[in-house]
């Protein structure tokens, strides 16, 4: 590898999890902190559902699905949420997610990181996290997610196929287990050369999984 070729990082996340968001944040410090002489740093998404089991068959959630996660948890989580938000200086609408879910996000994700540049991937898998993490907006609603897709410049009519697309649906529902299957349990997972990091874990953290230092 030359000192230009870029270093990617493979992470699994789910749009609906804050801490994949609070996580994507220490991933752009770690990055803005590198020097030209470790290169460039991309990602490999992968995407991971965390509401299958919450999701009826007319694709609405039902929150009132025992998952094992009460009151109490869903307090610590945000309490979580506040804690990392303020440490990486994030700025938050929403604290936890519900009943909100990503699938058609995710579908449409997957299918602009197969067939467009990474740049256009990018933009549009930054503007999904924003919609809802910063704005508030439900990132299940299609025509948002078209919106969205066509500002980082897929074309509308392209974007709507893809969601309407079964086969498409079909091959994203074998990522999520092919994702269980490489062992991963939560997200964001982070890995890099056969060693991984769990959790919004801090841009060190993540330095020393890429870099080993």
């Amino acid at each position: 590898m030359t000192d230009t070729d870029p270093v990617t990082v493979t992470v699994f996340s789910d749009y609906v999890c804050p801490f994949c968001y609070l996580g994507r944040h220490s991933l752009e410090g770690y990055r803005e902190s590198r020097d030209e002489e470790t290169g460039e740093l991309e990602i490999d998404w992968h995407p991971f559902d965390l509401r299958s089991g919450k999701r009826r068959p007319d694709g609405t959630i039902d929150t009132d699905v025992d998952d094992g996660k009460d009151e109490d948890y869903y307090a610590q989580a945000k309490e979580n949420v506040r804690r990392l938000q303020e440490e990486y200086d994030v700025e938050m609408d929403l604290e936890i997610a519900t009943d909100v879910d990503s699938l058609d996000a995710q579908v449409l994700s997957y299918y602009v990181k197969q067939h467009h540049p990474y740049e256009t991937w990018l933009a549009f898998d930054e503007s999904v996290f924003a919609a809802l993490w910063r704005e508030g907006e439900d990132i299940g609603d299609r025509d948002l997610l078209v919106s969205l897709a066509d500002d980082a410049g897929v074309d509308p009519a392209e974007a709507h196929s893809a969601l309407d697309d079964d086969a498409l649906r079909e091959e994203v529902t074998g990522r999520f287990e092919e994702a269980k299957r490489r062992g991963v349990t939560g997200v964001p997972t982070f890995a890099y050369d056969g060693h991984a990091a769990r959790g919004a874990v801090p841009p060190e953290h993540l330095r020393r999984l890429v870099e080993g230092a």
